[in-house]
């Protein structure tokens, strides 16, 4: 059968739409982006403007009209951090529902871990042992440590690259007190959990999703992502610390022309690096490998795991 899924996230609103059936990996048919930003578009009481409940409905009708052109036999829509923690959330869904028909479920940060979790665990199967998959979005970091398809432990912490970056690093290139100071938030918050984690005892295999990775990972020297799905590409921590102070030097033009790094993403990058070497250091990795499934595919699985 022919899915859609419909990933409203802090960043972009994305269409993916595969082939899939139980037993089956998933085949992407088609992909769609528009680029939202919806944690930018807060206002000052923290809820999402009307432009931007506007700009929200107009990219979610454009998507299921496309979905429909492309043939899927259902859409699975879901939102992330930008709207779960938006002050009028219920408004918001409630706009869209009205306005569109579509109904979009509202995931909390454990479950985006789990789903992730369970992408990552499928696409290296059983062999990869006990699993420590990071995954940096817009909105926020979600943790997940297991052997099995679920996870022993999850969790969400509020430190999404565009949130950060909003927040903490204003300028362009950001002052480096500013940097300094996000550094110490960003280990600080990851410290609290680490313990957590560790009396699981040492992961097997640790894998990272996401587009910050994947960039991250391609500037430090990783296969472009027009080799293919299935080429092994890693992100060492050595490499990123040498990254991360040339990418506070860089004003945000200068990083979209690193290779690999999108203009939309680049001036959010910097949050999104250090946030990546603080979970590396803190929980004690040295290198980790990039996975080409994340949430998305997560949510299409588990679909297809409660179909007949």
């Amino acid at each position: 059968m022919r899915l859609g899924v419909l990933d409203v996230g802090s960043n972009t609103v994305h269409l993916l739409v595969v082939d899939a059936h139980p037993g089956a990996r998933p085949l992407p048919a088609y992909s769609h982006k528009a680029e939202l930003k919806l944690a930018e578009l807060l206002d000052e009481e923290g809820a999402i403007d009307d432009s931007g409940v506007a700009k929200l409905i107009e990219v979610t009708r454009l998507a299921m009209e496309i979905a429909e052109d492309k043939g899927a036999e259902d859409v699975l829509a879901f939102a992330t951090s930008a709207v779960r923690e938006a002050a009028n959330a219920d408004d918001v869904l409630a706009r869209v529902t009205d306005a569109t028909g579509v109904r979009l479920r509202v995931l909390d940060g454990e479950e985006e871990a789990r789903l992730t979790f369970l992408a990552a665990r499928r696409w290296f199967g059983w062999s990869a042992g006990k699993l420590l998959v990071l995954d940096i979005g817009g909105g926020s970091l979600e943790i997940a440590y297991g052997i099995d398809e679920d996870p022993d432990k999850a969790v969400s912490l509020p430190l999404g690259a565009g949130r950060l970056t909003t927040a903490w690093l204003p300028g362009d290139p950001p002052d480096p007190e500013d940097v300094r100071a996000l550094r110490r938030y960003a280990r600080a918050e990851i410290a609290r959990i680490v313990g957590e984690f560790s009396r699981f005892g040492e992961p097997d295999h640790v894998v990272a999703t996401s587009k910050t990775f994947k960039q991250l990972a391609r500037i430090a020297g990783a296969a472009r992502s027009g080799e293919g799905l299935y080429v092994h590409r890693t992100l060492g921590k050595k490499a990123l610390e040498e990254w991360v102070p040339k990418l506070s030097a860089m004003p945000a033009a200068e990083r979209a022309e690193l290779p690999g790094v999108s203009e939309g993403r680049a001036r959010q990058l910097l949050a999104g690096a250090l946030v990546a070497e603080g979970a590396m250091d803190l929980f004690g990795v040295d290198e980790l490998e990039v996975c080409p499934w994340a949430l998305r595919e997560g949510i299409i699985l588990r679909r297809l795991d409660h179909m007949p």
